[in-house]
Order: C-alpha cells, then structure tokens, then sequence
C-alpha cells in the first residue's frame, strides 16, 4: 500500500516550486477576478495575487505530478473556491474567452486559466472527481493522498468549513480530509475535455475572437422572451447578478446597446447564482470549436442557449421592442424590464403568482423577517409593489392591443387571489413611536396572544389574527429597533381591527402594502380594469389621446377655448399626462412632426403655453407657472400639473417621491383637468377667457 500524504500549508512540492507557465503570472492579479465576475462567488477574497497558480497546482495535487517537499507545503488558494464549479461546467468560461465583446486584457486572463484546465485533471473526462464542503482542524492538512486518490481544499475556511475537491483513483472513496459535510459528483462527458479546450484556445490565438452576431442576439431573445441586452449579455457568458463589470466603449459599441438597456439587462438573471450561470452556459458550445467561426456559428450557440434557457425558466411572451423600451424608462426596479413585462403577459407561470402563499415569520441574528422558504414570497412583494405602482402608465401609455397592456387585468385578478388567501402574511412597516417602543406597549391596541409559527420566536410578539407585531432586537452598540407590524390582508378592511392598524404605523411610505391592497381593492382599480377591457378603444390607439378615448371632452375644449381639435387634444395633455414629451405626442396621437408643430404654435398664440427649454422633458412648451425639477429617475413637472396628480414634494422641494396610485381614469383625469380650467382654476400666469360649455 502507498503512504498517505498529507500537506499544510502552501508552496512548493518535491519537483520544485509550482507556478502558473511563464507569461501567466504577470496576468495573475485582481483582473482575474474581474475576468470572472458572475461565475464566481466572493470576489472580495480574489487577493489577485496566485489565484491562476493555485489552480494550477490543486491540479498537480490531485494529479499526484508531485510530492511535498515538506509538512507545512500545498496549492494555495484561488479566491474562495467557487472556481471548483467549473469543473464539468468550464464551456460557459471558454463561451466569454471566445467572442468578440470579452475585453483583451479580461481574455488573456480566462485563455490562460483555460490552458492551465487543459493540462490538469479537471479536462479528463475520464476523472471521477467530487466537490464539498469538510471540516477540518485547525492546521490540519490541506492535501490528502494515497492509492485511492487524493483530496486538496480550494477555499479559505469558513467556521471550520473548506471547500475540496477530490479525485478518485479506484473503486473506493478517496481519502478525506476530514468530515465531510456535503459532497456532490462532478458533471461527466460535457463540453470541455482538453483537446476541446487547446483547440478552442489555439484557434482564438490564430484567429482572434469571433466575430459578434446581432442577428443571434435577436435569436436568444426571440427564443426566450427576454430582454435585447441580457440576450446580448447571456450570449457573451457575461451573466451576472445585479452587477456587471464597467463595459468600456468598445464593449458597448459591439454589444449596440444604451446605457439604460445595459443598467436593466444586469437585473435580469438577478435570482441567478453563478452555479446557475455556469450550468446554463455549459454546453452550449459546438463539439468542434472552429465551427464558431462559420457565418451561423453564434446564431447555433444563440439556439442552444435558448433551449437551455425554456428548460429551465420557460419561455416568455416576446414582447414589441418599443414596449420593452418603455418598461426600460420606467425604472421597475428591483425588477428587470424582462421581469416586469413578463409579470403581465405570463404571469400563471411567474414565481409567487401562480399559487398561495403561506409565509411565516422566523429568527435572524439581525431579527425575526417573514419568509416562505424560497424566493416566492420576494417575488410576490416584488411584483405586488412595482406593478401596482405602474399600472396606470402601462394602462395609459400603451397601445390597445399590447401584449403587456393586455395582461394587466388577468395580472390584477391574479394579485388580487393571492392578497385575499387567509394565509399569506406581509410587512405593514414599522411600529409608531407615538404608540409605543416595545410589544409590551400594545397590548391595550392588540391583545396579549403571542404570535405561533413554525418555530418559537426570539422575542415578543402579540397577533391578533389581522396584525402580528414583533419586538425589535438589540444591535451591538445596545440599541433597541422599533417594533416590526405584519398583517394578514384577507382580513382587512373596513373595521376597528384595521383602523387600529393603520394608527399605529409609523410613516407608511416606507412600507406601503397596507396601500397596494387596498388600491387593488377599490373603486379607481376596477375602473381602470373595466377601461383595459373596453374594446371601444381600436387596437393600436392610445388611451391617452383624447380624440379617441374621451372625444366629447375634446370638442368641449376646442370650442371653449375657441381653437381647433389639435390644440386642444395637445392642451389636454399638457395639462394630465405624466411625461408629454414630444415623441410621446406624435407615437400617442400619430402624428407626425408638423401638425404636432403646428398644434402647439396655437396654444403659444393663445397664451396657453410658454416656450423654453427645460432638462429631462424632451418637449419645448409647458404650462405657464412654477416649475418644480427632480433627479432621476423622477419627471420634473408644473407645479399645477403635480397638484392634479396628487405627487407630492420631498423635502427639498424637489418632485422626488413616487407617483401616487391612480384615482381617476385617463378620461376621468381630462375630464377633470378641463372642469379645473372652466372653472377658472387652470394653469394661467393671467386670467385666461375660456367659453362655458353646456
């Protein structure tokens, strides 16, 4: 039998120090990291110094290419490990070396990880590896081997736990390290042995990357239903969680896209991990690499990744391009563009909306929070919030006949269900300092019975049946947080228990879903719901052109105020809509530059606009009066418009809170704008003569 051998430390082994090949160690720096960003977890342990050598040597560890020279010797560390992941999966790290948009100095780093895979044990496909968590003793060993195989640790430790990776030489299990607490087998027989990974290099060296392919973009999305720019960012490996790393000019030259379709894209695979990522781009490379740089190489790979992508996520419904782009401006965040329309056209399938929900609330080292065991109960606050919040623009500023428009019924019933379940619990904010700083303050308000859950709670609590409210927690520097109020929105409404409820908050602009609810309960949504399902609306119109959707209060403005139907349609606008930029007019009321000119010249005439030019409006008339400015990603409106719309200033003065839910229709806001002006009460810097009419 061959002596086991067991290494600490990190360094050197019999044959000499091991090193990453000349030419690889100047690359060996925080730009690997960055190289890798999305497919590797914990880039603040990328120390940049050793990482593509200790890739290198946990392979020749494995190997057995080497023996220790001494006791406190091993492979050193790469990050925190999570490269183990590529093992089985390296296709998706050879997808981003490979195309065009991958920035030089990003690719030298990932060809050079990538020859180094070639050379070591992980390209065998042969290779019967495992990867897991072990724990181990403090200054125990770091390299482990004998006949049976060999197992080295990849990752710094972490309570006793590191990350190993092992390799089987026989039938029987390698030798450990210690106990193992989790183990997984490697991915067998995909994309990346080693003759695949040196040709695939090779061919990069000689021909340089391969060419981007718009047209297989346009496929990805067509395929999948998502956005252009995630398609353009899944394409190129370059998925990520929220965060992408700077693109540079060049980049964003190749991938054709703005800054705002970029800073969207980056949400979408936002509830991805990087094992997710790695896993979905795995295989999606041709057997033979040249075959990429064939005309319809990129659109082939654009196809595998679809199918992976549908057998995973489904697929969405594709959704006009002009309509993306507006759910862009909306800003849904923590939603992408992607996820948000998608909420509306296929929201049966959405996570959180095809089902009840039964949360409940549990312990934390930072205090008890409300979950449901997954990502359901996010997605449903998520989608419950940002949807409702823009309900009225997607009613509004869309055409009929608009997938995204269409579904906005169907996605209300939905919410709807989901808030009416006798189970399903939500944040109501945080408690009042006007009513008390403790649960032992609220017993007169909700009673003394404690609140049941799965599992006992750290600190006190008081439920109801419609309010739950949980004492705070005490932080390091010994101050308490104020008490957190849950409530159970099947039971409330209109009676004592919700009153006091609704007292007892603290600013509910915080936490507004006390408000969704009730919106979505009420007379101005089911209004709404009913004008989405009017089909007197004709496909392609807009709610907010006034010569469709409320022509009679058209016809009184143009005769009252004594100008044609155009003037008074582009006035009525003026005076309502949120954003009435100029291209909002001409798509909304079809028209084309000069008669959109002309239109306004009359109001100009009349006294009934002020020509200027104002940032972030994109139009060059506006209602005479006080302007009010707003930062991004807020619209900077007339004082008297933001009063009928009921938006409310911050405390700067500035229109920097969100746009309250809707209380009227498009046609009942006209209306409503026009009986303001009739009545004398209209946006005038002089009394202004307008003919009553009856």
């Amino acid at each position: 039998m061959e002596r086991s051998s067991a290494v600490r430390g990190d360094g050197m082994t019999g044959s000499g120090l091991l090193t990453a090949r000349a030419g690889t160690a100047a690359l060996d720096d925080h730009g690997l990291a960055a190289a890798l960003g999305g497919l590797v977890d914990g880039l603040g342990y990328w120390s940049g110094k050793g990482a593509l050598a200790a890739v290198e040597r946990t392979g020749r560890c494995l190997a057995g290419t080497g023996e220790p020279s001494g006791p406190d010797e091993g492979p050193g560390t790469a990050g925190e490990g999570s490269w183990s992941r590529f093992i089985g999966r390296i296709g998706a790290v050879a997808l981003r070396a490979v195309v065009e948009p991958t920035r030089d100095e990003r690719r030298r780093r990932l060809l050079a990880l990538l020859e180094i895979w070639a050379d070591g044990p992980f390209a065998d496909p042969r290779a019967r590896m495992r990867t897991g968590l072990v724990r181990v003793t403090e200054g125990g060993p770091v390299v482990v081997r004998d006949e049976r195989g060999a197992a080295v640790v990849v990752g710094r430790p972490t309570e006793g736990l590191r990350k190993f990776v092992d390799l089987r030489a026989g039938e029987s299990d390698p030798p450990s390290l210690g106990v193992i607490e989790e183990v997984t087998d490697v991915p067998r027989g995909g994309w990346g042995d080693a003759e695949q990974v040196r040709r695939l290099v090779g061919l990069v060296r000689e021909r340089g990357p391969v060419p981007w392919d718009l047209d297989a973009v346009a496929v990805l999305r067509d395929g999948t239903g998502m956005g252009r720019a995630a398609a353009s960012f899944a394409l190129a490996g370059m998925l990520a969680g929220g965060h992408l790393p700077y693109l540079d000019d060049r980049e964003r030259r190749i991938h054709r896209l703005k800054v705002a379709e970029i800073e969207d894209g980056v949400h979408e695979p936002c509830r991805m991990g990087s094992l997710d990522r790695l896993e979905l781009l795995a295989d999606v490379l041709p057997e033979d690499p040249a075959e990429l740089w064939e005309p319809q190489g990129m659109r082939v790979v654009a196809e595998r990744v679809a199918h992976a992508w549908r057998d995973r996520y489904g697929r969405r419904t594709v959704v006009p391009e002009r309509t993306f782009n507006a759910a862009i401006e909306l800003h849904p965040f923590p939603l992408s563009a992607g996820r948000f329309c998608a909420a509306f056209t296929d929201h049966a399938s959405v996570r959180g909306l095809g089902s009840h929900l039964d949360p409940w609330i549990r312990n934390s080292e930072s205090g008890p929070f409300l979950t449901a065991g997954g990502w359901d109960l996010n997605d449903f606050k998520d989608i419950l919030h940002v949807a409702v919040s823009n309900l009225f623009r997607v009613y509004a500023e869309l055409p009929a006949g608009d997938p995204v428009r269409a579904g906005a019924p169907a996605l209300l019933r939905a919410l709807r269900e989901r808030v009416d379940h006798p189970g399903l619990l939500l944040n109501a904010g945080i408690l009042s300092h006007t009513v008390g700083r403790r649960v032992a303050d609220v017993h007169d308000r909700f009673g003394s019975r404690p609140y049941v859950g799965p599992e006992p709670l750290e600190v006190a609590s008081v439920d109801d049946g419609l309010t739950v409210v949980v004492d705070g927690v005490v932080d390091r520097r010994g101050d308490r947080s104020q008490p957190r109020l849950y409530f159970r929105p099947a039971f409330y409404g209109d009676d004592e228990r919700s009153r006091t409820l609704s007292a007892a908050r603290a600013d509910p602009r915080h936490d507004p879903g006390i408000e969704r609810v009730e919106w979505l309960r009420g007379p101005a949504c089911a209004r709404i719901v009913e004008r989405l399902e009017d089909s007197s609306l004709p496909p392609g119109s807009y709610e907010t052109n006034p010569a469709v959707s409320t022509p009679d209060v058209l016809a009184r403005a143009a005769c009252g105020l004594g100008i044609d139907e155009d003037a008074a349609a582009l006035y009525l606008q003026l005076l309502t809509l949120y954003a009435p930029g100029d291209r909002n007019i001409r798509v909304w009321n079809g028209w084309k530059a000069d008669r959109h000119q002309k239109a306004a010249a009359v109001l100009v005439e009349r006294g009934l606009v002020v020509e200027d030019r104002r940032a972030r409006t994109g139009r060059r008339i506006f209602l005479p009066g006080e302007w009010i400015h707003a930062g991004k990603p807020y619209q900077p409106m007339e004082a008297w418009k933001a009063e009928l719309l009921g938006v409310e200033r911050s405390y700067n003065g500035r229109l920097e809170n969100p746009l309250p839910l809707p209380t009227r229709t498009v046609p009942e806001l006209f209306a409503h704008a026009w009986e303001l002006v009739e009545g004398g009460r209209g946006p005038s810097a002089r009394p202004a003569t307008v003919a009553r009419v009856r």
